[in-house]
């Protein structure tokens, strides 16, 4: 009789493992099963339905329009794919800054009704008392510092931040709150990458840059750039690891022009 190998999960004890181990924690995004489910074999340690599902899924020009019961849904099919890795649920706008009750009630939504392992959320000093009320019902979440997209209208443009020094300290010290009040990692995104490496020495906790330089603990990307599906965001940080685009256009295309030819289907391939 076979023995099949258990499957090791991704925990968040196991990211404070790899941090200590000075192991680079991979993370990338996820928003339906199929592919959460190929990203999960493939052996990514962390998944994360972010609230860029409000761009790449729906088509929205920022991340605010998109609802709880969406992410829900979104997280709800990513999970049913993923065996190992450990998967993170973005708190949409609204959802948890008006106050910490809210806050609160929104995550246990999500870890209820989509049996994701964590919440994510954008914002230090501000968001602390969601943060406690949240961490105190015992759910694990990631902080989000530097660019946050759910206050683009606030910055009003999507350039580096924390570049200054005011902000810069102000991020510094977000950070250290964060780890303080709970937080078990910290996105830190589109910062100087000095400044990111600075904040990921200073903590105990990992912290997963995208646009901030090599040395956070892990990095992260929106699949739909990674894979090249999108052709018009393509920012500096950003490796493109695939032409999908391309590829799913040259197989459209040909599949359309079998049709019109009458060369699909083949007599093998009817019954």
């Amino acid at each position: 009789m076979s023995v099949q190998k258990e499957i090791k999960k991704i925990t968040t004890h196991t990211l404070q493992r790899m941090k200590a181990a000075g192991e680079k924690i991979s993370m990338l995004t996820a928003y339906d099963f199929s592919f959460a489910r190929m990203f999960d074999s493939a052996g990514i340690d962390v998944l994360l339905v972010g609230d860029s599902a409000s761009n790449v899924m729906a088509g929205h020009e920022t991340t605010l329009p998109i609802t709880l019961d969406q992410m829900i849904y979104h997280a709800s099919s990513v999970i049913r794919g993923v065996n190992r890795s450990l998967v993170v649920v973005d708190l949409p706008f609204g959802s948890y800054q008006s106050n910490p009750s809210i806050a609160l009630a929104s995550s246990i939504r999500i870890m209820k009704e989509t049996g994701a392992h964590a919440v994510k959320l954008e914002g230090g000093e501000e968001v602390i008392e969601s943060v406690k009320s949240i961490v105190s019902a015992g759910i694990p979440v990631m902080g989000h510092l530097g660019l946050t997209p759910q206050s683009i209208y606030k910055f009003g443009t999507y350039n580096v931040r924390a570049k200054e020094e005011a902000e810069a300290a102000k991020l510094r010290r977000d950070a250290k709150l964060l780890q303080e009040t709970g937080c078990f990692a910290v996105v830190l995104e589109k910062i100087p990458a000095l400044l990111a490496k600075e904040v990921s020495e200073s903590l105990d906790i990992p912290t997963i840059g995208i646009g901030a330089g090599k040395h956070c603990d892990g990095q992260v990307l929106v699949m739909h750039d990674m894979l090249g599906i999108n052709t018009e965001f393509k920012p500096r940080f950003l490796r493109e690891y695939l032409n999908l685009h391309e590829q799913v256009t040259t197989a459209v295309q040909a599949y359309i022009s079998d049709v019109k030819t009458a060369d699909f289907p083949s007599n093998a391939e009817s019954y």
